[in-house]
């Protein structure tokens, strides 16, 4: 149940060795990128040269876990190898003179990094068509997307290219991708990672996620990465087994909360796929308790409040002097700032920045921004009290299978599509994405969500659940497709 222990073995006993292993994923990523576009830079040569140094490890029996061990990064986590560009413009060319703490939590336990991956520009999407660098394509099929915005991460794991990917989850920008592609992705509890190297979109919505085949596999990386950071003052302490203890567990002690009227506005074929869920678990020994969620229309409005407030705060230091782009159409200082900024930015990221600076205005305060917070303060409450009577909830990632590429054109309707995820980042919360079936040939997820710092308990029961299905397999996806 493990493809990191697997890779491990085989590390371990000389079968394989890390060089090997490193340059069959690079191998893949030769192969498939051109289809997918998922990478932005690739790590070849430091890759290869890494590597060698892990085999040496290896054979003076200093392995780790991770040692050897190939990882992509989403490219909005800074690297002091390759750029990071947030898949814009006005950072194409920035390379960063230090790497987030979790990068350098996994480059000291061994792993090497492959490249770094495609994404919506500075994480503001839902589909991954929001790149500087152009769109990513879903490996299941390349008409569609792989949802956004950790949709590279998303696709390359989806598609052998690497076997993990980290991503960062603002209002489902994990879990939804994982949904999308057919594999699991787990925002784990605010706090637990440090943020400290992650480029801000929101900052008390961002979390640093992880993206593999197997809850297993994400519960030993999480572990890897987490812990108090001195530089991120809104870290905390984590125990050495927090992600880990109870993954081998059984359910018979868990409540699993389901809000039937939620579930019943989805397709046919979803709810079909979501009752197989639910029976898989209750035959594990897990009590199935009704529960009546929040009103979701209202925690997106309080969202799409908050996130682009916090935006348009966070990417106010993107001004053509320090650093990334300057516009080369500039006579003053203040065309030099207009220019820049105008010249950088995608559409959507635009959008989002003036959004927040109205609801931040003097005049819309409290209208918008003020009466957001009550609204988030209220959702913590009542989930709050929906946790007093059970250990999870059971809800869908997304409402549907991935859309077509260029399908969603209305930006509300596309907000509206993370209604199921985002309540998470509104409260801090731990969520899960895995899957549990496909509709007409395409992924699709169901997401558990826990009280804060109860990630341990959705990890357990995915876990549980990959014991009894095959739907998060590894796939043979674009095989016989020229690149």
């Amino acid at each position: 149940m493990s493809i990191l222990k697997t890779l491990r073995q085989k590390l371990d006993d000389k079968t394989m060795s890390a060089v090997e292993l490193t340059t069959t994923y690079l191998k893949e990523i030769k192969h498939k990128n051109n289809l997918l576009n998922a990478f932005i830079s690739v790590n070849e040569t430091k890759a290869l040269a890494h590597a060698k140094e892990m085999d040496d490890l290896i054979t003076k029996g200093k392995a780790t876990l991770l040692t050897g061990i190939p990882i992509a990064h989403k490219d909005n986590l800074c690297t002091d190898i390759l750029t990071t560009t947030c898949g814009s413009k006005i950072l194409s060319n920035y390379q960063s003179p230090f790497n987030a703490t979790v990068v350098d939590k996994l480059k000291n336990q061994g792993m090497t990094l492959l490249g770094k991956t495609n994404m919506d520009e500075f994480g503001m999407g839902s589909t991954n068509e929001h790149s500087f660098f152009g769109v990513v394509k879903n490996p299941y099929d390349l008409h569609h997307v792989p949802g956004g915005s950790s949709g590279g991460s998303a696709a390359v794991v989806a598609a052998g290219l690497t076997p993990f990917a980290t991503g960062s989850d603002t209002g489902g920008s994990v879990r939804q991708p994982a949904s999308f592609c057919g594999i699991t992705g787990i925002k784990p509890s605010y706090g637990t990672l440090s943020r400290y190297g992650l480029v801000a979109y929101g900052s008390s919505f961002d979390q640093v996620g992880i993206l593999a085949h197997y809850a297993e596999d994400c519960a030993y990386l999480l572990q890897a990465m987490a812990g108090k950071d001195k530089k991120d003052g809104t870290s905390i302490p984590t125990d050495p087994d927090f992600f880990t203890k109870s993954l081998q567990q059984d359910l018979t002690n868990l409540t699993i909360g389901i809000d039937g009227q939620l579930l019943s506005k989805l397709s046919a074929e979803a709810q079909t796929l979501f009752q197989a869920c639910i029976a898989v678990y209750q035959k594990q020994g897990a009590k199935i308790k009704d529960i009546q969620l929040p009103d979701l229309q209202a925690a997106v409005s309080s969202y799409y409040v908050l996130a682009p407030a916090e935006a348009a705060t966070n990417l106010a230091r993107f001004d053509g002097v320090r650093y990334g782009y300057r516009s080369q159409h500039a006579n003053t200082l203040d065309e030099l700032y207009i220019k820049s900024r105008t010249e950088g930015f995608g559409a959507e990221v635009k959008r989002r920045i003036v959004i927040g600076n109205y609801v931040l205005a003097a005049s819309q305060y409290d209208a918008y921004y003020h009466k957001a917070q009550q609204v988030r303060a209220k959702l913590k409450q009542d989930l709050d009290m929906i946790y007093q009577n059970v250990d999870m909830i059971l809800l869908p990632t997304a409402a549907t299978t991935a859309p077509k590429l260029g399908a969603q054109k209305d930006p509300v309707t596309t907000y509206l599509s993370d209604m199921y995820t985002l309540i998470a980042n509104l409260t801090g919360a731990p969520a899960i994405s895995f899957p549990i079936g496909q509709i007409e040939h395409m992924p699709f997820g169901a997401q558990l969500m826990a009280n804060n710092f109860q990630d341990h308990l959705l990890l357990q029961a995915v876990c549980a659940f990959q014991r009894q299905t095959a739907f998060h397999l590894p796939q043979q996806l674009l095989q016989g497709v020229n690149a």
